[in-house]
C-alpha cells in the first residue's frame, strides 16, 4: 500500500519510508517515531494540521 496519510498506515506491521526511491527507514509506527528520523518528522508536521 502507498499512503500520504499516517493515519492510513499508523496500525501497519510494517511501515517502509522511500526517499528519492530509496528505503530509508522501516519499522512499525512506534520504532519509526522512537528513531526520531524522516518518518517522525513527517508524522509530527501532518500532526500539527489535526490539532
Amino acid at each position: 500500500m502507498v499512503s500520504h496519510r499516517f493515519s492510513t498506515v499508523r496500525n501497519a506491521g510494517k511501515i517502509v519510508v522511500i526517499d528519492d526511491g530509496r528505503i530509508i527507514e522501516a519499522g512499525s509506527h512506534q520504532e519509526l517515531l522512537k528513531k526520531n528520523g524522516k518518518y517522525a518528522q513527517m508524522f509530527k508536521t501532518q500532526a500539527k494540521g489535526y490539532k
